[in-house]
């Protein structure tokens, strides 16, 4: 079966206060939309990142290894977690995407695997 990458966005380097209640209640939404995913069947993998200024990038070097601290990418939206997931055809695949983004509150990209 094919397997989609869907990853979710957010405009900055976020900083989410859990405690909040938009935060508590796009928490719910999300664990709503895991559930009918793990009940689908179709749930692969899937979490949270945390901010991109906890990531670091390495780069093959001629005697060594070079890191650099901070994300790849320079652009101000980041990407915040990422579902793969197994779907019968891209219809089905987009119709979880969609519903990716309703349970966020934001933008949820898709990408089919290689391989799928």
């Amino acid at each position: 079966m094919p397997r989609y990458l869907l990853s979710v966005w957010h405009d900055d380097d976020y900083d989410i206060d859990f405690s909040t209640p938009e935060a508590e209640r796009i928490v719910m939404q999300v664990s709503k939309f895991n559930a009918d995913l793990q009940l689908a069947d179709a749930m692969v993998f899937g979490c949270g990142l945390l901010p991109a200024s906890q990531a670091a990038v390495v780069r093959s070097g001629e005697a060594a290894a070079d890191w650099q601290s901070g994300a790849y990418s320079t652009a101000p939206e980041q990407m915040g977690g990422f579902w793969v997931l197994e779907a019968a055809d891209d219809a089905t695949a987009r119709d979880w995407a969609e519903r990716a983004a309703a349970a966020c509150e934001g933008p949820v990209e898709l990408r089919p695997l290689q391989g799928g």
